[in-house]
């Protein structure tokens, strides 16, 4: 495979991913922290960053609207529940220090 291809392919599953996660807004960021050390948010940062490598200036929350498919804070009153004690003891037990 040439460049151009692995971009194209890896440009697909990203747009999978995003797919999935707006398939299953049941699963709240912090389950994703728990369980895989990422998030929403960690892929808005991401994509950030991603467009800084191209000299692309893309903002915090253009991005967080790619990742949710929508305003975060619409996201956030629409999808996103409290999070339990199990919950946050699980996230401070395994956050990135």
């Amino acid at each position: 495979m040439d460049k151009t291809q692995i971009d194209a392919i890896e440009a697909a599953v990203f747009r999978r991913l995003l797919a999935h996660l707006d398939e299953r807004k049941d699963v709240q960021n912090i389950d994703l922290m728990n369980l895989a050390g990422f998030c929403r948010n960690c892929l808005s940062k991401w994509y950030m960053a991603a467009a800084a490598d191209e000299n692309l200036s893309v903002d915090y929350d253009a991005a967080r609207e790619r990742v949710y498919g929508m305003p975060y804070s619409q996201w956030k009153a629409e999808f996103q529940g409290e999070a339990s004690a199990e919950q946050l003891a699980g996230f401070e037990k395994n956050k990135p220090e």
